[in-house]
């Protein structure tokens, strides 16, 4: 069966200006002109999945047919073979042994760090000021898993030089994904920040990793395991060690910040959401921990809805070998796009998509949810290690912030889209609830 071309094609570049030029628009739409539509970037021809079964056959059903695609491999010189960007066994290998640092019985020490990190920022806000949200979510978020992952004053180093460059790699990388391979030669700005940046992350890490090495004890914190892990008796180098923190580092981030940021403006701007979100804080026995979570129902559905608003863009896979999907047969080597996004503004699935509503998430609800309609954090054996670090997080944060405060937008949302719709100057004002 031949495979419908998406609209808005230029010859030599393909679809990538329309991509680049609008967006989540576009690949929202292309539902409209089949299950599986072709998408050509430049000369490279891709197929965008629009089926949410077709999306979990990809993720899960025949995922082992599928690896990494074409945007990961031009992510790969920089950010190396980390659990994000490795395949086959060696990325089975690498996630037995990273698994161990997200085992639940080590989230209440993470979450110490987070309600503590939370309070702090809290603390530091004044009445009436107005906050440059996505900024404070930014730090807050490079704060946590930075003090997650090193403990050592050491450490605390990478962790400043993680503030000043994690975002210009996310940023830039993305930009150089979805550019024909020329580009990234050019002396262009965004080349060399996205260059220098790269090369001081990886000297500070490496020399944490080094410290660590010669010191030998478990400090308590994700390095720490890393180091110690092994596999069938044998660790991972100090390259390897360095992939996954990098790996940590920009998938731990950047989604966390941008949903934190998101679900703080949503709750702002939503009255019944915020006097909910308020009445179930106010019943805590006291500041939001760990142990509370069960008791913060509602903060989770916030937290879902958010991340089904405001998911990262598309993921790419390549197949191994010929591939049936629905009544389309994929050759080896074809390159397939499946975007969150899309799935999550799917009308057919959820009624009235732009309208953020976290009481949508109702059991019956979720339930009824088709399998591939809902994925923040992937799929199958790619499903992101850290989905429960980051739900804790905002949710913990959420929790810290609305104790203390009302958020009040002083303007209205302006969205950036780069990997993710990023709040581009999301101002609120701090008011004291008490």
């Amino acid at each position: 069966m031949p495979v419908p071309v998406a609209p808005r094609r230029w010859p030599l570049l393909g679809h990538t200006p329309a991509m680049l030029l609008r967006r989540a628009k576009f690949t929202d739409a292309l539902r409209e002109h089949g299950d599986v539509v072709r998408l050509d970037l430049g000369p490279l021809h891709a197929f965008f999945v629009t089926d949410p079964s077709l999306t979990h056959e990809v993720l899960v059903t025949q995922g082992a047919k599928f690896r990494k695609g074409a945007l990961f491999d031009k992510f790969q010189p920089y950010l190396g073979t980390g659990l994000l960007l490795s395949n086959g066994e060696f990325h089975l290998r690498q996630r037995r042994m990273v698994q161990p640092a997200f085992h639940r019985d080590r989230m209440a020490a993470y979450a110490a760090t987070m309600t503590r990190a939370a309070r702090s920022m809290a603390d530091s806000w004044q009445p009436g000021e107005v906050r440059v949200v996505e900024n404070d979510m930014q730090e807050l978020a490079v704060t946590i898993v930075g003090e997650a992952l090193f403990s050592t004053e050491l450490g605390q180093r990478a962790v400043a030089e993680v503030r000043r460059s994690i975002f210009t790699v996310i940023q830039q990388g993305m930009v150089r994904a979805l550019s024909p391979s020329f580009v990234e030669k050019l002396p262009l700005p965004g080349n060399r920040a996205f260059d220098a940046a790269i090369a001081r992350m990886k000297a500070v890490v490496l020399q944490v990793i080094e410290s660590w090495r010669t010191d030998g004890a478990d400090h308590g914190d994700v390095l720490s395991m890393l180091l110690l892990a092994q596999d069938d008796g044998t660790g991972m180098t100090d390259q390897q060690t360095y992939d996954e923190v990098l790996t940590l580092l920009t998938a731990g981030i950047e989604t966390t910040a941008i949903a934190l940021a998101w679900a703080l403006h949503e709750v702002g701007s939503n009255p019944e959401v915020e006097r909910r979100l308020h009445a179930e804080v106010d019943a805590l026995p006291g500041p939001a921990t760990f142990a509370d979570l069960p008791r913060l129902p509602y903060a989770a559905q916030i937290v879902r809805e958010t991340l089904r608003r405001y998911p990262i863009w598309f993921v790419m896979r390549r197949t191994l070998t010929e591939v049936r999907l629905g009544p389309v047969t994929l050759p080896a080597g074809a390159e397939v796009i499946i975007s969150p996004h899309a799935l999550h503004h799917d009308p057919r699935f959820f009624p009235d998509p732009d309208r953020f509503d976290p009481s949508r998430w109702t059991p019956e609800f979720t339930a009824g949810l088709p399998r591939g309609a809902f994925i923040p954090f992937g799929g199958g054996n790619r499903q992101c290690l850290g989905n429960t670090f980051a739900h804790t997080e905002i949710v913990l944060t959420l929790a810290t912030v609305a104790a203390r405060w009302r958020l009040v937008p002083t303007r209205p949302a302006r969205v950036r889209f780069t990997s993710a719709p990023y709040p581009d100057g999301l101002l609120m004002k701090a008011v004291p609830r008490h």
